[in-house]
């Protein structure tokens, strides 16, 4: 039966070099580190490349997350897995739980987390669920 957590977290942003992808083009690189309130009680780094567009508001990251603490008392980590898009100004995101990265209490853990950003805090909302 899938349940969902929902909290807020805090993230810090630690630029790294960019990375030259061909031809002399860049792809942006960061580092975040976050901590994780509620019923998601942890912390993590994040790893994000992004590209920005000539055409304001439109570009892509993408961003492996390795998160660790604890999921509704559970206890563990597991990878998560960025896909970012502005279109123009419209955004969307998915972020998956990879599968079968789950260790210790989070083993068979999989499930989809939204990101709210409202007044400049970070909402999230984690959809989740373990499969055997």
């Amino acid at each position: 039966m899938p349940m969902q957590a929902k909290g807020e977290f805090e993230v810090k942003r630690i630029p790294q070099d960019e990375l030259e992808i061909g031809e002399g083009a860049t792809v942006g690189h960061s580092r975040f580190e976050k901590r994780f309130h509620g019923p998601l009680d942890a912390t993590s780094v994040v790893h994000m490349l992004a590209v920005m567009s000539p055409m304001a508001g439109s570009g892509a990251y993408v961003a492996m997350e390795r998160i660790i603490g604890t999921l509704d008392g559970r206890r563990g980590s597991f990878f998560a897995q960025h896909n970012g898009i502005m279109d123009r100004g419209k955004p969307s995101l998915d972020l998956t739980v990879v599968p079968d990265t789950g260790t210790d209490e989070l083993v068979g853990l999989s499930g989809r987390i939204a990101i709210d950003i409202v007044d400049g805090k970070h909402f999230y909302t984690f959809d989740y669920d373990f499969r055997d």
